[in-house]
């Protein structure tokens, strides 16, 4: 014995041993970087998460800012005082402003200083301008009525030059329909009111009320002759005596439509597309008790109506169809400007934006889409004459009586955007009734933007929705037979294989199903539905007949290996469906289960649909969730199931009873993943579901996911645009979504593992 210990503790290190000395310290070196480095790591991720929150938050705050002004100058026109400004506006660059007297002296000036660039005069003879109006936003064309009854449409004209590299705005009058003036009412009557609308042909629309409350109007289009030469065609009209006196005017930009309000309160629409016989489309009493209509306006692109009050109140109003098909003037959305009554409603050129000042001096800035009033500040004067924007809506000029002009800054980027606008229905301009739209661009230049993330929300979830009923039961149902049936030669095969799937290029699966799965499973609809319901249905009549072979015909095939059989059955059973697929669709759909669908059912079907993606993301997601499923039911402490063996339960009561309740807690975190994973995929739905935004449960419609969204338009948004920043409110949405729906997993995950603990 005495040898023995003497040996041992030759072969022992002593604790005063160098080399044990040597190796200890080794061995806490490598423990304390193990230490430190996993710590800051976790830091780090946990830091970056927290970083990139902040950042996606930082670009999407000034979306929801109000608008903001502030005074850049002030200054007094150098112009005729003894003439009452009627039209006061500025170019694109808020460099040079445009003031119309009524006189009908033009006079250009400098938007800083103030100090006159060049003068016009009109030649009205005899007359004084009585109302003015302008055209589209991009012919610059102005209006101006007289008071013989006649109207002058002059042209704005502006030339951009460089001397010194430095911007110079030189302006100048042109007469798009020559200097003569357009009669509009052959009588000679004052025009107290003009509205103007006109297309890119060359087309006017010019209508008036008289000092006698006559509604008159001018339609003026110009036709080619045979010689290519241009010649203008004028048709005069006038409207029905109404039963209360007209009070103000408007034209709809398609040049058929024409609004006309009354003292009494109503709003008409007409159809003037026939100059002879004008046709009352609708008409709506808009007042209540004692209200009355105190000023009215187009909105920029010709199809709103903005109606102002005595009470301070503000409507939108536009034609809209009823489930007959007829024509209606619809009230659309209110707002609150004051308490005192509208004296002006400037609608901005380029946005359906608008600003307002009543009578107490209020200016408002309002945005119809999203149903915003950004901005209310008291003017500090009730003797403002004018009040104008400037095209680009970053320039606030108000002219008082006494030709006193200050000029303001006006700070409103993002008025498109709302909660309301992003989550809840809109009525937009041309629908018949709200609903949820995304459509961030157009060709046209009086678009209306459609910035709902519904839609999108919507998509995302569908898609995740319908990648989850077909990964969920095949990932779980497998791993459960791999971890607990399946002999473990097998598994050494079958579970690599799985995981090793997960590193395909969700690239390749978008590709793939984009360009092959999704016209194969038009072609074979029928197959697709006899293979759902035979696969199953098949395999269980192979089970059971399987299960009644004879004892040494079973014994063939060693334990845990059965599943390997199913092989060939599953192979057999989707031949067979879809080699029988023809011959059904030609007997029970007349060769044609896509028509048969659209036709006859009235379901829309598009060929990159719900089923496709349930397909190709649900093969994608069905790795992740086998894998962590599997290694959790594969890691539950074998003496729990031998012990309930050993107490005479069966393997399916064991399965169900210790096994799953032990594995829960993995099972339910693996379906959380999976779940993220669906949320989050960006290239198989980009390149598989069609990209329609649209908030359809049907499963052969397709849809647009937040993370395709972000993929598909964030090359072409302008930086720091309205679009641009709704893109990242995209990505931020989709980091709460998953934050929250992470930690609410943990939380139950961690509750079903203490529930289970005792097992």
């Amino acid at each position: 014995m005495d040898n023995s210990t003497e040996t041992l503790k030759n072969l022992i290190p002593q604790q005063d041993d160098p080399i044990a000395i040597r190796r200890r310290a080794w061995r806490m070196l490598k423990d304390s970087v193990a230490r430190y480095g996993i710590a800051v790591g976790g830091i780090s991720v946990i830091i970056s998460i927290v970083l990139i929150f902040f950042y996606l938050a930082y670009e999407v705050i000034p979306l929801f800012k109000p608008a903001h002004v502030e005074t850049l100058t002030e200054y007094s026109l150098q112009t005729d005082r003894g003439s009452p400004t009627v039209y006061l506006g500025t170019e694109e660059h808020a460099e040079v402003g445009i003031q119309v007297q009524q006189n009908g002296l033009i006079s250009y000036f400098d938007m800083v200083g103030g100090d006159i660039r060049d003068s016009f005069q009109l030649d009205l003879d005899g007359a004084e301008i009585t109302s003015y109006a302008f055209g589209r936003v991009d012919s610059d064309v102005i209006a101006l009525g007289t008071s013989d009854g006649r109207v002058h449409l002059v042209k704005q004209r502006y030339k951009l030059s460089f001397p010194d590299d430095k911007r110079y705005v030189t302006p100048s009058i042109i007469f798009p329909l020559g200097e003569a003036p357009i009669v509009l009412d052959e009588a000679g009557r004052a025009i107290r009111k003009l509205a103007l609308a006109n297309d890119e042909e060359g087309s006017f629309l010019i209508t008036g009320i008289t000092e006698d409350n006559k509604v008159v109007f001018n339609q003026i289009s110009l036709e080619e002759s045979l010689f290519g030469e241009g010649e203008m065609v004028s048709s005069l009209g006038t409207l029905p005596v109404m039963e209360s006196t007209p009070e103000f005017v408007a034209v709809a930009g398609n040049l058929r439509w024409l609004f006309v309000t009354s003292t009494h309160g109503d709003i008409s629409l007409y159809n003037v597309s026939n100059a002879s016989d004008p046709r009352l489309i609708d008409s709506r009493h808009a007042v209540i008790d004692d209200q009355k209509i105190t000023q009215a306006q187009m909105l920029m692109g010709g199809i709103s109506l903005l109606v102002g009050y005595s009470d301070g109140e503000l409507e939108q109003w536009f034609p809209a169809k009823d489930e007959e098909g007829n024509t209606y003037i619809a009230n659309v959305r209110s707002f609150e400007a004051g308490d005192a009554a509208i004296r002006q409603i400037i609608p901005e050129r380029q946005r359906k934006g608008f600003v307002t000042l009543d009578d107490n001096g209020n200016l408002g800035v309002h945005y119809s889409t999203s149903h915003r009033t950004l901005l209310n500040k008291d003017v500090e004067s009730t003797s403002l004459q004018r009040v104008a924007i400037s095209p680009r809506s970053n320039r606030i000029m108000l002219l008082d009586d006494q030709g006193k002009l200050r000029l303001w800054i006006l700070d409103n980027e993002h008025p498109e955007v709302s909660l309301s606008a992003l989550w809840g229905e809109v009525w937009y301009e041309s629908w018949n009734e709200p609903d949820y739209v995304w459509q961030s661009s157009a060709a046209n230049q009086d678009f209306e933007p459609k910035l709902s993330l519904a839609p999108l929300a919507f998509g995302t979830f569908k898609a995740a929705f319908y990648a989850m009923m077909v990964a969920v039961p095949l990932a779980i149902m497998g791993a459960i037979y791999t971890a607990y049936f399946m002999a473990p030669l097998m598994r050494q095969y079958v579970k690599p294989t799985i995981e090793i799937m997960e590193a395909l290029p969700t690239v390749i699966l978008g590709f793939l199903a984009g360009l092959w799965l999704a016209p194969f499973l038009e072609a074979h609809l029928p197959g697709v539905a006899i293979m759902l319901f035979m696969l199953p249905m098949g395999v269980l009549f192979f089970a059971y007949a399987w299960h009644k072979m004879p004892k040494h015909v079973r014994l063939l095939v060693p334990e845990g290996w059965d599943a390997a059989l199913l092989i060939p059955v599953v192979a057999i059973l989707a031949w067979l469906s879809f080699a029988i697929s023809a011959p059904v669709e030609q007997a029970f759909f007349g060769g044609n289960m896509r028509g048969f669908i659209s036709n006859d059912l009235g379901i829309t079907y598009d060929q990159r649909n719900s089923i496709v993606i349930g397909f190709a993301m649900g093969f994608a997601v069905i790795p992740t969730i086998f894998s962590i499923t599997e290694d959790a039911i594969f890691g539950v402490p074998k003496h729990l199931t031998m012990g309930s063996l050993a107490l005479g339960a069966t393997s399916w009561q064991t399965l169900v009873r210790v096994i799953m309740p032990s594995a829960s807690p993995g099972i339910f975190s693996a379906i959380m993943i999976g779940l993220g994973r669906g949320v989050g995929e960006t290239m198989i739905v980009l390149m598989a579901t069609g990209n329609t935004p649209i908030m359809e449960m049907n499963i052969f419609e397709g849809m647009r996911t937040l993370a395709a969204n972000i993929a598909v338009e964030m090359p072409e948004a302008e930086v720091a645009s309205s679009h641009f920043r709704l893109l990242f409110l995209s990505g931020l949405v989709l980091l709460i979504f998953t934050f929250v729906l992470n930690t609410l997993a943990e939380l139950i995950r961690q509750r079903l593992r203490k529930k289970y603990a005792q097992l």
